[in-house]
């Protein structure tokens, strides 16, 4: 209670004083402003004194940093290049007409030394021996005297030449010469092309400098949709996506250093066929299938040859040997001798020797009763019991038998009776896709659809990304 009374008390006498303040003013204003400014100048005066003083700029110490940068040794520098050795690197590919001293001059080298290794050396003698075509890189110094030798050919191993590559290094060390070789692994590269038909396939693609074997594979990947032979027409377009191999980052030369076709579109005759390689990572197997899924390859090819013209077909003609009209009861293919021939579908060899008329023959026998032949053959590749597969080598084209110039006559038979190669080949049943990789698949398609919509913009030209 003692509490209360002494906090009223308290507030009565600040509103008595509050009350005497608000008359004093009323009375004296201006003694009430003068009072308010002086207790404002004393807060400012407090203020300035508390802040810090910037310092002046004239009264800070000052101190001078001096370094010596060495100048550069222009005359050590100058003596340094007058002793280095400028080298002159240049690439050729060997003749068949070389010699060492041939091939040493257009390479820009004059060394009696160098071209004597290339003959006595075992190693260096390969450089010439065999076929032309060799990639050569010389290096040599102002004087013309050879510093280095490096050629580059295909593997010594057949089964590695897709694969891989030879390498011979031949370097002049204290005034001699070594040798080695080794095997290198090849790189792929992909590269774009496209073309028009105007006259053949074979003059387009060569026209887009596209290797011989990729349109080769081309007229593979369509033919079970275009008969090449008869159906191509002027104005056909093309356009591609296929590896080309190289060997150090040089684009290989030699046959066998192309790689697969990837994709491809054909437009024959206003109707355009697409087609992409894949490969089934779980099985390992590959072929051509069209974008939608569809398998290009069938049980059995359009032709035992990549690429060839035909000369007789499956019909009646005047025989050029019996002097008759008679029945022509296969398609005959021309061709130079030598001349790679496939077996068309996958089988076992049957027959693989000498038949009368027929000369060096090969006949296969496939499933469903149906067989093959393949006659007047410079060479036979295969021997009889051998299973085969679609697209493998049986032999080579000739004119042994009953021929009057190099070609393969080419026979298919079903139940024992002749039929037409090319309508057999087309009814043939397709590869399918299994379910597990069309995933896999789509996505190679969507990959391939852009590149190939890059290559159509490029007609006649071929380059690789």
């Amino acid at each position: 209670m003692t509490a209360r009374v002494t906090v009223k008390n308290r507030l009565k006498q600040l509103q008595a004083s509050l009350q005497h303040a608000e008359a004093f003013a009323a009375r004296h204003p201006r003694a009430l402003t003068a009072t308010v400014v002086g207790l404002l100048s004393c807060f400012a005066v407090t203020a300035f004194g508390i802040a810090p003083l910037a310092p002046d700029a004239a009264a800070l110490p000052k101190r001078t940093l001096v370094e010596t940068l060495a100048a550069p040794d222009v005359e050590s520098q100058l003596e340094e290049l007058a002793t280095h050795a400028i080298g002159l690197t240049r690439a050729e590919a060997t003749r068949s007409s070389d010699t060492p001293d041939s091939l040493l001059k257009r390479a820009g080298a004059f060394d009696p030394a160098a071209a004597a290794f290339l003959r006595s050396d075992p190693l260096g003698r390969r450089v010439l021996q065999g076929r032309a075509g060799k990639m050569v890189h010389l290096t040599a110094d102002a004087s013309g005297q050879v510093q280095q030798i490096v050629v580059r050919f295909p593997a010594e191993k057949v089964e590695q030449q897709a694969s891989h590559f030879t390498r011979l290094t031949i370097e002049r060390v204290g005034g001699r010469f070594t040798a080695r070789t080794e095997t290198a692994p090849l790189q792929a590269q992909v590269a774009l092309g496209s073309g028009t038909i105007r006259t053949s396939l074979f003059a387009a693609t060569d026209d887009a400098n596209i290797p011989d074997a990729i349109a080769s594979q081309m007229a593979d990947m369509f033919s079970g949709d275009i008969d090449f032979h008869r159906e191509l027409r002027k104005g056909d377009r093309f356009s591609i996506v296929y590896e080309t191999l190289t060997a150090d980052g040089e684009p290989v030369p030699w046959d066998g250093g192309v790689g697969r076709l990837l994709a491809g579109e054909f437009t024959n005759n206003g109707r355009t066929y697409s087609a992409v390689y894949f490969k089934d990572s779980a099985s390992g197997k590959a072929s051509f299938f069209g974008f939608d899924g569809t398998s290009k390859r069938r049980a059995f090819l359009a032709s035992p040859m990549e690429f060839s013209r035909i000369t007789s077909g499956f019909a009646m003609r005047f025989h050029p040997i019996m002097q008759t009209w008679r029945q022509h009861n296969g398609v005959d293919y021309g061709a130079p001798t030598g001349t790679a021939v496939r077996s068309v579908g996958d089988g076992t060899v049957e027959m693989a020797g000498w038949q009368n008329g027929f000369g060096n023959v090969v006949q296969v026998r496939h499933a469903g009763d149906r067989s093959t032949v393949y006659a007047h053959l410079s060479k036979i590749d295969v021997k009889k019991g051998q299973r085969i597969e679609q697209g493998q080598r049986v032999g080579a084209v000739g004119s042994t038998g009953w021929a009057t110039g190099p070609h393969l006559h080419f026979e298919f038979r079903v139940g024992g009776r002749h039929m037409d190669p090319r309508t057999i080949a087309r009814a043939s049943e397709a590869i399918t896709l299994p379910n597990y990789a069309k995933s896999q698949f789509l996505q190679t398609v969507a990959s391939v659809k852009t590149q190939l919509a890059v290559a159509e913009t490029m007609d006649g030209v071929s380059a690789a990304d």
